[in-house]
């Protein structure tokens, strides 16, 4: 059947947010699906009436339709270089393409760079992508080509991790490895700090990009601080405060894994270091049981919360952990904190720390507001591009 023929036809007033350049479809706001399409393909989104509204990748779920333009278009390779070259003009003009200091950053943020369900990080030369729907998965190889052509010679290999991100009863069985060419270096430099990256078994595709400025702003505090680093992953945050002129920093986290990546990238910045140690243990208990006597403390847990159904339980979680910190810093002391879930927004984060200082008893004042960096760039129509919040706090009596 030709590929005019699959659409999806939105209820009438249901179209609204679809004509306001929101582009997920969710599965109530359709009256109908015709051409009995498999997951992954492109189909035409109309209104009610018939009109035209755009094309998008069709999924079984909750989020049935993500719209990957609503323009006349084909998603063919043209489309994709496109797109994948204002990305990386995009991320010229904020002075991380070809930067000295840094070689590491996000090229393409899903929804906001308008390619819902990809997300493609880009290391020192290799491109680790990562599908989050079945449909961008299925133009995998399609987009492997379409970023040597945008990259030219930037683009050294391309790996897709997509293992473990695309929906758990997906009719698709992704393996992960490289699309295309291979990686001579995992070493990649961030602001001037050396860094090892795992894209083939650690979390995520490897690294925490998004914290890269948030860890630039922990430098100015750390100067002949203590600084503890809790859910402390590869150890970014340890190594800007050591670089900073930290005298003490302590690395926590539950998985051993984690540590040793951090104790590798702690040896590749500062061979010989003994003012770093590494700690194994379980965060929430290692807070409750350890005098928290440091000058800095970072906590930036996994996203508590990846579905609304549960958001009241993220929110008990991000409230327990704080107030356990806030009640058992020094007067004087700094704490950087985050949320990393997309359905914890900044207004209800805010609030749950501020409850958190209250049970504390303590008197905290607000130094930054802190969010993810412009190589995350938030789809103004598409407010939930935004997920990464944080709050530096300056804890008195």
């Amino acid at each position: 059947m030709d590929k005019l023929d699959k659409k999806i036809i939105l209820k009438k007033g249901k179209d609204r947010p679809v004509r306001r350049f929101h582009p997920w479809i969710f599965s109530g706001a359709i009256a109908k699906i015709t051409g009995n399409p498999e997951e992954g393909d492109v189909l035409q989104v109309t209104g009610a009436d018939g009109e035209w509204l755009g094309i998008a990748h069709y999924q079984n779920g909750s989020i049935t339709g993500r719209i990957i333009s609503f323009d006349d278009a084909i998603a063919d390779k043209e489309f994709f270089v496109k797109r994948l070259r204002s990305a990386a003009r995009l991320r010229k003009e904020i002075g991380l393409l070809d930067a000295e200091h840094t070689n590491v950053f996000r090229l393409v943020h899903g929804e906001g760079d308008g390619l819902p369900g990809l997300i493609i990080d880009y290391y020192n030369g290799t491109a680790v992508v990562q599908c989050h729907s079945i449909g961008m998965y299925r133009s995998s190889e399609l987009i492997a080509e379409s970023l040597k052509e945008a990259l030219g010679d930037r683009l050294k290999a391309v790996y897709n991790k997509s293992g473990e991100t695309l929906p758990k009863k997906s009719p698709v069985s992704p393996e992960d490895g490289y699309l295309w060419g291979a990686s001579d270096t995992n070493e990649v430099l961030e602001y001037g700090n050396r860094f090892l990256i795992d894209w083939e078994k650690g979390q995520k595709t490897g690294f925490f990009i998004d914290q890269r400025e948030n860890r630039r702003l922990l430098s100015t505090f750390s100067k002949g601080k203590s600084v503890i680093n809790t859910f402390c992953y590869t150890g970014g945050f340890s190594v800007y405060a050591l670089k900073a002129g930290a005298t003490k920093v302590h690395s926590v986290d539950s998985s051993a894994r984690a540590l040793e990546l951090t104790d590798k990238n702690i040896a590749l910045n500062f061979p010989g270091e003994s003012s770093h140690e590494s700690v194994n243990a379980d965060v929430v208990k290692y807070i409750r049981e350890v005098d928290t006597g440091f000058d800095v403390v970072i906590l930036d847990p996994p996203a508590f919360a990846k579905h609304i159904n549960v958001r009241h339980n993220a929110v008990q979680g991000y409230k327990r952990l704080n107030a356990e910190a806030i009640r058992r810093m020094k007067s004087g002391s700094v704490l950087f904190t985050f949320s990393c879930s997309q359905v914890v927004d900044r207004q209800l984060f805010s609030n749950t720390i501020a409850a958190a200082a209250i049970e504390a008893g303590r008197k905290v004042r607000i130094l930054h507001n802190l969010s993810q960096p412009a190589d995350h760039p938030v789809n103004i129509f598409h407010p939930e591009s935004e997920y990464l919040k944080g709050l530096v706090l300056y804890i008195e009596d």
